[in-house]
């Protein structure tokens, strides 16, 4: 028996299909890359927990190793251009040479190698945009965009003001009262440039809303910094306590109390996200 062929005419989408299927596809782009986007970030924030709480446990195994004190913030930071050792590096010129090698700090002779993988703290996965390492404003690269509570755990800035004396000795485990309550590492960038070009770098410390001094009557919290404290991650800061619990904690303030402070300062601030979190005052940076 022959076989008969039948000839199905093919039918084509017609312009008004076409643009039918092309608006259902860009309505379902523009609800779906505003969610791809907010995962990526919240991925970000999760990687960025686990960074801070590497650095956590590799303070806590130092001290540990080392008769209970953490690990020295910066033993001398008070000895001029911001000095050559921190806690997370060593480099070979105090911060003003022309030689950027020479002024990029080297994890491998850092106080930390031990306890952290390959000797280097983890960069936070947040593509925050530092100025240049190659520049002399970039002191502080290498800490991965995190801050030590230098004042309060890496220092004995309570007991000594800001002096050498202070800065070579750091607290003990046993020292810090309510270490729920107590930071000890935070997300940092530091705005630097205003008010003409603002850029920010890495930052080595998460400072506390007033400076430790010493001014002849004991010691005094006075004046205020300028703030360091980075809320990067969808408008918060990772933050590690002295108990080892991590917090996501958003901005409530950055406007300086002093009078000396620039204004231009506290724009740039506000228009990078660098401020602090909690009370203004420096309970939550306090050793006791």
């Amino acid at each position: 028996m022959k076989k008969v062929k039948f000839n199905v005419p093919q039918r084509a989408f017609t312009l008004v299909e076409m643009l039918v299927t092309l608006a259902v596809i860009s309505l379902l782009m523009s609800i779906m890359l505003p969610c791809l986007g907010m995962a990526k970030k919240q991925c970000h924030a999760t990687i960025c927990r686990s960074n801070i709480r590497q650095i956590y446990i590799a303070n806590t195994g130092y001290a540990l190793n080392n008769n209970d004190f953490y690990v020295l913030a910066a033993k001398d930071l008070s000895s001029g251009s911001g000095g050559r050792h921190r806690w997370h590096g060593v480099r070979q010129s105090s911060g003003v040479s022309p030689d950027p090698e020479k002024n990029t700090f080297d994890p491998k002779k850092g106080p930390l190698k031990a306890y952290l993988q390959g000797g280097k703290v983890k960069e936070c996965p947040a593509k925050v945009k530092y100025v240049e390492e190659g520049s002399l404003n970039a002191f502080e690269a290498g800490c991965g965009g995190y801050g030590y509570n230098a004042i309060g755990i890496g220092s004995r800035s309570y007991q000594y003001g800001f002096s050498n004396k202070a800065m070579r000795s750091s607290m003990k485990i046993s020292e810090i009262r309510q270490a729920s309550r107590k930071i000890m590492f935070t997300d940092t960038a530091f705005a630097q440039g205003f008010p003409q070009k603002s850029y920010i770098i890495e930052y080595s410390f998460c400072e506390p809303p007033n400076w430790v001094m010493d001014l002849g009557k004991g010691i005094e919290e006075v004046g205020e910094p300028q703030p360091s404290i980075h809320f990067r991650h969808l408008d918060k800061t990772t933050v590690v306590w002295c108990d080892g619990h991590i917090t996501a904690e958003s901005l409530d303030f950055i406007t300086a109390k002093s009078p000396d402070f620039l204004s231009a300062a506290n724009t740039e601030t506000d228009e990078f996200k660098i401020g602090w979190f909690g009370p203004e005052n420096n309970s939550l940076f306090r050793p006791k």
